[in-house]
């Protein structure tokens, strides 16, 4: 009879995800990942598999916390520009303050991982894909309040507006202050 398991999964996932976030797939190692979690190397292959499969679900826990956050932030009350400008400008806010600049890690792994994980590229591809749907349906409810022009293509926008995110999310990473970050929301609302 095997022992039970001294640690609870869901939380070494966090854990797990917290590593992985800050280090990256390739910089960490499993031995950080043992040291994080406080267990024994056999108790995280035999937990998860694979440093591999443990980081496959540190990036669906990201999508399933702090992705669906994003998209709730658009989902919010009021004026779409407004909640768009709020939103964008809580990203940067919470990357510049973050000590150690981790960014989005979804970004983070797609400019690490993508062409050569194809797991860790669809995984991305489906966040990219639900935040770009979101903010299409934010487009087109501000097209139906009058305050986004009609004759935009709600789809074209949305992916501009996917692209924006993910350039300052990557851009906050080494950003010295707010300044060029919220330069880039205005003119991209003032296109709107």
């Amino acid at each position: 009879m095997g022992r039970p398991r001294q640690f609870d999964p869901e939380t070494a996932v966090d854990q797990a995800m917290e590593v992985f976030w800050r280090k990256g797939y390739a910089g960490t190692t499993p031995q950080d990942l043992v040291d994080a979690l406080g267990i024994g190397k056999g108790s995280l292959y035999n937990a998860f598999g694979s440093k591999h499969a443990l980081f496959e679900r540190a990036l669906r826990r990201y999508r399933d916390t702090q992705a669906l956050r994003l998209v709730a932030l658009f989902e919010s009350e009021g004026p779409v520009k407004e909640r768009l400008r709020a939103a964008l400008e809580l990203l940067v806010t919470l990357d510049l303050t973050d000590p150690d600049r981790r960014g989005c890690m979804a970004v983070n792994a797609a400019a690490e991982l993508a062409g050569t994980d194809r797991a860790t590229t669809e995984l991305v591809r489906e966040m990219f894909a639900r935040t770009e749907s979101a903010l299409q349906a934010l487009v087109e409810e501000g097209q139906r309040a009058g305050e986004i022009a009609p004759e935009r293509n709600a789809a074209c926008v949305g992916s501009l507006l996917l692209n924006t995110v993910v350039g300052l999310r990557v851009t906050a990473r080494v950003a010295e202050g707010p300044e060029s970050t919220h330069r880039t929301i205005r003119a991209v609302l003032d296109l709107l």
